[in-house]
């Protein structure tokens, strides 16, 4: 009775209709759906620790202040909101994964799946680099510009929206190795490639770095340097992989009669 009210997740090449196709998805829409309410609730319910460690990068002279009589409420909602997508975020990216992966290759899907891991471990590396590292720097720099001109206040539903963001984007641009070896093992890029267009990959690293939220050049600094070393690293470890899944196919078409 328990798999029954789970969506079948089809096989390659399997044919659907429509009706079924949105009855499908409709269906993962709802667990994601009942993964975000409890995760809110409990996210709610600590909303205070969560401000708190959102406020920690803020200089020790600096105090958030809020405008208005609902702001205070709304960005306890918002601060526990992002909270709760964070928790059920392996939930959402399964079930998203779940309804996409019948238009792939089996063999598509175990590549993609492989990488799940590895992805999730660098996201919370770019978290965390993000916010014990990135974060402090960009916001001391962008509290205290021009201070003698200026009296500075940050307010809290900006500021929180901006750390959220930062974190977010950084944590996401930690996964370039996976986003670089899923291209080489689909066979879009190869590792001689990356070799022989290393300067161009780097200067490209470097406009994704201006093109993330922070805008000063101490923050910019903190953040080009860890990317252009994860391209490095990513174009090695391709060279590697590459040979281990050009062996691999080998081996595999050598078993088909």
């Amino acid at each position: 009775m328990r798999r029954s009210l789970l969506p079948r997740r089809l096989r390659h090449g399997e044919e659907a209709t429509l009706v079924e196709h949105l009855g499908e998805l409709r269906t993962r829409l709802l667990i994601c759906i009942l993964a975000l309410v409890p995760s809110f609730i409990v996210a709610f319910a600590f909303h205070g620790r969560l401000i708190e460690w959102l406020s920690a990068p803020l200089p020790d002279d600096k105090r958030l202040v809020t405008f208005g009589v609902t702001e205070p409420f709304f960005t306890s909602v918002k601060v526990s909101f992002y909270a709760a997508v964070a928790v059920a975020l392996p939930v959402l990216l399964y079930q998203i994964w779940s309804f996409l992966a019948p238009a792939f290759e089996e063999r598509t899907q175990r590549v993609v799946t492989g990488f799940v891991a590895i992805a999730t471990a660098l996201f919370a590396g770019g978290v965390a680099f993000s916010y014990y590292i990135a974060l402090p720097r960009a916001v001391e720099f962008l509290t205290t510009y021009d201070e003698n001109l200026y009296d500075i206040q940050v307010r809290a539903s900006y500021y929180y929206s901006f750390a959220v963001l930062v974190l977010f984007a950084m944590g996401m641009v930690f996964e370039l190795p996976i986003w670089i070896l899923a291209l080489v093992r689909l066979r879009v890029l190869t590792a001689d490639k990356l070799r022989r267009n290393r300067r161009i990959g780097f200067v490209l690293v470097v406009v994704l770095a201006i093109l993330l939220p922070t805008v000063d050049p101490v923050s910019l600094l903190f953040e080009t340097l860890p990317l252009l070393v994860l391209f490095e690293a990513s174009i090695w470890l391709a060279v590697l992989m590459e040979r281990r899944w050009e062996r691999a196919d080998e081996g595999l078409w050598a078993e088909q009669p």
